[in-house]
């Protein structure tokens, strides 16, 4: 498959996900269902993110195969600004995957809309300009 292709169809399903985490954001006082949603759709988003990266890298020539290389990358090239709030990102989301508490879920919730929102924001941005 044509690796500039295959970065494409990857960023289109990206941007569904990235839509609904855009919505979810929007939800003032969430209910724990709601809030549940919105931290499942930045796990969503911050994945297919990452692997939208990678597919972009490889359609450049660059190999990217963890999330911390890709994030590496991106950084290097001026995909992404902030290589440290990505990276922090990167654990966030390893910790929503595998540990549920409401002190958590409440840290995530606002570190999702004030400062990881954004970050996507600005990656949709810029690979929605290369399209």
């Amino acid at each position: 498959m044509n690796k500039d292709i295959r970065w494409r169809q990857r960023f289109a399903n990206l941007e569904k996900a990235y839509r609904l985490l855009e919505q979810a954001r929007g939800i003032v006082h969430p209910s724990p269902a709601e809030r549940g949603g919105l931290i499942q759709f930045f796990e969503t988003v911050f994945e297919l993110s990452w692997k939208t990266l990678k597919d972009y890298l490889e359609a450049q020539g660059l190999t990217a195969g963890t999330p911390r290389e890709a994030i590496k990358h991106a950084f290097q090239i001026d995909l992404i600004d902030d290589g440290q709030q990505w990276m922090k990102m990167l654990e966030d989301r390893h910790l929503t995957a595998h540990t549920y508490d409401e002190a958590t879920s409440l840290k995530v919730e606002k570190l999702v809309k004030e400062t990881y929102f954004p970050l996507f924001q600005a990656l949709y941005g810029v690979l929605k300009s290369k399209m």
